[in-house]
This record gives structure tokens, sequence and C-alpha cells, in this order.
């Protein structure tokens, strides 16, 4: 979980101008709305609708496409020591200014899409503590036909985002609907020239009508952009700088398109097919993947390596091969059921340690420059692109100088999730990292970087 306070000066708006995030490739089509076709936006509390995606909210109603805005919390924790407003001040505080911002962002133009809203009434900062209920009322609140899905950014850094978030991305999933994430506080700690995720999402580019809705609706949480009360314990909780960010000429959103899975779906979906298929892949029996671990061993430039790490281990047959090859081996993987089966066939092999991670938010906790190879096989697909880029990142960030890279990744297409093979290597070229080994066959591409600084090995 990432660690801020609202309180800190933050990444600056003209950091990321800088960077290029009014640049961002626009959101496609199929994840725009139009007429008919229905919004459900979430929002955690009364105003990440407001500052995340107004102005989405505001084009679709134009659009004549109905939206229905789904708040969770009543936000009644933002002034948790304020000397003059009780919790239930504020949350009864909140829900007028959420109906006002709402009713801001009507057009009332002829053919408008119909804007309703309802908050669940869960405890500020306890929607961890209620994802099953919250799921439940998700999944009720779906309406019928070609639903398009807004909700917060599922690694934003605040616990209510990242929750709702996460399951947001798996009732889509399941539903095959679009889903289009805000990020919200990601704005405030991230650094752009250190986390590259976000030059994969999309922008909308608001018209002059929709940023002045907007305008208008942010202006409606004054509970929020201004203080309580001369009290420092009322101080004002999103300060200038902060509201820069959604003070855009656009808005950001990471889109999923219907269909496709990521990271979120991870554990669920090997779980599930590794319960079903033991061996789903036919690791023990194929001598194609026999011949595949041969030259997956025989490619590694050094005879031996001090620490490595496996990043999709499955049920470690390739870990037992690369376990003769290093001295310390962490080997990670999304699903338990898969670790259960590695955990058996590793037996005896005391310096191999199994981790249950989904990555890339889950990497495993080694300090930086430490490892002297990191071996991705056959996972970077199941990743979205800017997952893949953030995978890549951190793994370049624990290797230390003159450290291996492996990749060796299918060529053929992978149904129902975003990326290929190709597509998964041309990712790693970006890295800028020194070339080791190539090798390509019909099937599958093996590829070793070295990170530049190390001697001769």
């Amino acid at each position: 979980m990432v660690s801020f306070n609202h309180e800190d000066s933050g990444t600056s708006e003209s950091s990321w101008q800088e960077s290029g995030v009014g640049m961002l490739a626009a959101v496609p089509a199929i994840g725009m709305p139009c007429f008919g076709h229905p919004l459900l936006v979430l929002s955690a509390h009364p105003d990440d609708e407001t500052l995340g995606a107004a102005g989405l909210i505001h084009q679709a109603l134009r659009a004549g496409s109905p939206v229905h805005v789904i708040v969770a919390t009543a936000g009644e924790a933002s002034h948790p020591h304020s000397p003059t407003h009780r919790p239930s001040d504020l949350a009864r505080i909140r829900a007028l200014e959420l109906a006002a911002a709402l009713a801001a962002l009507e057009p009332h133009i002829p053919d408008a899409g119909i804007l309703t809203f309802e908050m669940l009434g869960f405890a500020d900062g306890s929607l961890a503590e209620h994802t099953g209920k919250l799921e439940a009322a998700l999944h009720t609140a779906v309406p019928a036909g070609d639903t398009l899905v807004v909700a917060p950014y599922r690694h934003d850094g605040h616990t209510d985002h990242d929750t709702l978030g996460a399951l947001a991305a798996r009732v889509a999933q399941e539903l095959h609907l679009g889903l289009l994430e805000y990020p919200i506080w990601y704005w405030h700690w991230a650094l752009p020239e250190q986390d590259a995720r976000w030059t994969r999402w999309n922008s909308l580019v608001l018209d002059p009508e929709a940023l002045a809705a907007k305008r208008r609706a942010m202006e409606m949480h004054r509970s929020q952009i201004a203080p309580l009360s001369g009290a420092p314990e009322d101080a004002t909780l999103l300060h200038g700088p902060f509201l820069e960010h959604f003070e855009r000429g656009s808005e950001t959103f990471r889109f999923t398109a219907p269909g496709l899975q990521d990271s979120g779906t991870a554990t669920t979906t090997f779980d599930s097919l590794y319960t079903r298929t033991p061996d789903p892949w036919h690791y023990l029996g194929s001598p194609y993947e026999e011949r595949k671990r041969a030259v997956t061993i025989a490619s590694l430039p050094k005879a031996r390596y001090c620490t490595a790490m496996e990043l999709g281990c499955s049920i470690g047959v390739l870990t037992g091969e690369l376990a003769g090859r290093t001295d310390v081996l962490v080997a990670v993987d999304a699903s338990g059921v898969a670790l259960k089966a590695a955990r058996e066939r590793l037996t005896g092999m005391p310096h191999v340690t199994l981790v249950h991670a989904v990555l890339p938010h889950q990497f495993p906790d080694t300090a930086p420059g430490t490892q002297e190879l990191v071996v991705v096989s056959e996972i970077g697909y199941f990743l979205a692109p800017d997952e893949l880029d953030l995978l890549l990142g951190r793994c370049h960030e624990a290797l230390a100088p003159g450290g291996h890279l492996l990749l060796c990744h299918w060529l053929h297409p992978v149904h129902g999730w975003p990326l290929d093979g190709e597509q998964v290597h041309a990712a790693a070229h970006r890295l800028g990292m020194d070339a080791k080994v190539l090798h390509r066959e019909a099937d599958f591409l093996l590829e070793i970087f070295e990170k530049t600084g190390g001697g001769d090995g």
C-alpha cells in the first residue's frame, strides 16, 4: 500500500504537464458512452466522482446516456478531529453537497440522459471490511444492457478507493463490461518520471461546456475545498495544488475493454484453472515444454547465480531446473493452488522460497539492486500494458548491475488477455538494457537482457 499524506505538497501539476499527461491517447470509441447505453459511476466518497469523472458524466448525459452514480460512503471521516462537526454532521453535509454537485452536471437539453444516484452508507474507511456486501450491491446495481462502468483506480493508494476499484474491475470482467478507472490520489503521490504506468492510460478532452460544468460541480463540495471553521482541525482538506490536477482540460482514465482480463482476475482465474486441470499447460508431459525448459536453462549466461527470482512459477517445474543453478531462489505465483503443487514438487530444496503474490503490485520484497537473475516466463501477456511496464520497471530496479532479465513467451495468439508475446518483448526492449541472448522459434521467443554496470560474468 502506498503511504502518503494529503497535507504533503505532493507532485505538482506542472510536473505532470511537462511529462506529457496532456498528450495521452484519446479514450477509444468503445470506452465512450453513447445514446441509450447506461453509465454506472462508482465513487468511494462524495466528491471522488466529481474530481475524477464529472466531465465524462456531463458529456454522457448530453449524448443521451442514462447515468447512475453510486457512492459507497458519506465521507464522514474527512475531518476526524473536528471540534465543530460530528461525523453525522459531515455525513449530512456531504450528502447535500453530492446532490448539488450532480445537479450542476445536468445539461438540461432535449433528449439528455437521466442522472440518478444513491448512497450505500458504508462507514468511511471501512470498505475493505465489507467486500462481500459491497460486491453484491454492485451486481444488483448494474443496469441491463451495454453498461460502461466507471470507478476509482484500483491502485490509487487510498484503501477505500483501492477496494472499490478492485471490486468494480472484478464485476466488469465477470459481466464482460467496459471499465474506465479514474485516478485521484495517484496524481498526488506518484512521480511521472519514475512510474510510467500512466503513459498507457487514455485522455478525455473536455469541451468548454463540460469543463464549466465540472468546475461548478467542484465548487459544491465546500466542506472539502474550504475550511469548516477557523480551528486547525477544520482546515481545508483538498488544497489548491492538489485541485490543480482536476482543473485540466481533460480527464484521465485507465480503460479495460469488455472481455479482457488483467492481473485483477489472476488469482480467481488461475486457481479455478489449476483446480480443474492440475497441469493445464502440460509441463510434465509435453516434449515441447521439456525442450523449451532445456533451451531456457542452456541460455543462461552464467553457470550459477547467487540470487534469483522467478515471476510466475506455476507448479514449479521450471523452478526445479532453476534451483540447480541458483543459491537463493524466490519463486512467485498468483495461484495458491499452483503453489501448493510447486511446494510438494520442490520438497528438499530449502534454498527455494515460494511466494503467493499478484504481480506487478505485490512484487517480492527484496532490496533494490540485489538480484542476479530475474525470470519472466509465459506471464507477460496476462498483464495489461501499464501493468507490464510496471513489472518490467520493478524487475530492472531489483536487478544488480550486470544482472540478467530472462523473458520467454509463446508467440501465438493469447485469447482473452490484452497482449501477445511479441508485445511483451517489445516492452522489455524499452528498458534500454543490453541484449545478451536472442533465441526465436516458430512457437516461442526467448531473450536475455543485461543490466549495465557489472563486470564480465
